[in-house]
């Protein structure tokens, strides 16, 4: 019988949903996010901890598209006889169980491997898909942030440079182009949303899209102003997405429900602007953060988007942080 934690992960299959279930293994229930966040010091470790245990579910699209939920962001995959092409690599400690799911997908072995963005829980298993033949295609910043130490203030904590073989090998600027088992993919420069490395990817024929974490489906988002992140940029990236799909487009987020659409994006970039402009006007009114905070200017979101690890406060203070 799955624990709770395990459905947990299971459903939503993102980095920092892992937060609660790692709270709730190192002590002796679960903790706020709040609580969670004051863990600070071991946060992203436990994480890891946490993916080394979650299932792997497989979501299948559509022209051999397929997503993996459970390992830090969703993972896309289309297969084909030019190889297995990956869109994010989650957590190098679900690797086991990423394996088994790979397989189930067929023989074919892994040959690319595009990050949509930095951030370990999409790019900490580019090493061993690289040692296993994938080539690694990533934004310039994406192959910078990876190359360095990079300190993620909200998280406290210092992530070290991933081995060389973890490094994307190919990079561009604004846009790049694959033609791999007979699709035409994609890649796209966002500017600075979420960070300033993230890029989405869309497979033409299939229609299907994987944005990135500029989409958090269902659940606040977090914004990493530690490299490059904008509350505007993040609104403007919404914008591009909604202004290239149309109804029929299946959307993958980078977290929360594995697969979307234009009308669940429409919703999450409104609730983005309304939240913004209402952080913002209490600024201008001369508020301090904790003052706006409790002036709850999400209160109207909250029961649908702050139920999880990013609360309301923590939310409102990431916006005020932007404006």
């Amino acid at each position: 019988m799955k624990s709770s934690r395990e459905h947990l992960l299971s459903r939503r299959g993102f980095c920092l949903c892992c937060v609660g279930g790692a709270a709730y293994a190192a002590g002796a229930g679960w903790l706020t996010p709040r609580e969670a966040f004051a863990e600070a010091r071991g946060l992203v470790s436990l994480i890891k901890d946490s993916a080394a245990t979650s299932p792997i579910a497989t979501h299948r699209l559509r022209d051999n598209i397929s997503v993996l939920e459970g390992s830090g962001g969703n993972i896309a995959v289309l297969t084909g006889p030019d190889g297995k092409v990956l869109i994010d690599a989650g957590i190098s400690v679900s690797r086991p169980r990423l394996t088994k799911a790979l397989e189930a997908l067929g023989a074919d072995p892994v040959t690319h491997l595009v990050n949509t963005h930095w951030h370990f829980d999409h790019a900490d298993g580019n090493a061993w898909l690289n040692a296993a033949g994938a080539k690694i295609i990533a934004h310039a910043n994406t192959r910078k942030y990876l190359s360095e130490v990079q300190r993620v203030e909200d998280w406290d904590y210092n992530f070290l440079p991933l081995a060389s073989g973890g490094i994307p090998g190919e990079v561009f600027d604004k846009e790049h182009s694959l033609k791999l088992n007979g699709a035409t993919i994609g890649l796209k420069y966002y500017g600075p949303a979420h960070t300033d490395s993230d890029i989405s990817v869309t497979f033409a024929e299939a229609n299907v899209v994987h944005v990135g974490d500029t989409f958090w489906n269902g659940i606040y988002p977090f914004i990493d102003y530690s490299t490059g992140g904008s509350i505007d940029g993040s609104i403007a990236a919404c914008d591009a997405s909604l202004a290239a799909t149309n109804d029929d487009t299946i959307i993958i987020p980078g977290h929360g429900k594995p697969v979307s659409n234009k009308a669940e994006l429409r919703e999450f970039r409104d609730m983005l602007a309304t939240v913004r402009d209402n952080v913002a006007k209490l600024k201008k009114q001369g508020m301090s953060r904790d003052e706006a905070v409790a002036a709850k200017p999400s209160a109207a979101f909250d029961v649908k988007w702050g139920q999880f690890v990013i609360d309301p406060g923590f939310f409102t203070r990431l916006v005020y942080e932007g404006v």
